[in-house]
């Protein structure tokens, strides 16, 4: 299965250790998303339309009402890349 670009940067970060945090509502609907990398630092271009397209595919999930976190089908997913540290 193919995955675009901005999909393979964000299943790179969260594979490095990053997440993707959910805001919600008041009546319990998801208000903004926001993706994080393992340092803490905001990444954007991270929507929610990102998160269902992640989510359909079986990438990320989320556990306890925990952020979301990359999945070994996720894993299996995103190419291997260079660490430019």
């Amino acid at each position: 299965m193919d995955i675009s670009r901005i999909e393979q940067r964000i299943l790179h970060l969260l594979g490095q250790g990053g997440r993707i945090e959910i805001e919600k509502n008041e009546k319990k609907r998801i208000a903004s998303v926001k993706c994080l990398t393992r340092d803490g630092w905001h990444y954007p271009g991270v929507d929610l339309d990102l998160l269902r397209k992640l989510k359909r595919k079986k990438a990320v999930s989320s556990s306890g009402g925990g952020p979301y976190r990359i999945t070994r089908r996720g894993l299996e997913l995103v190419r291997s890349e260079l660490d430019n540290r």
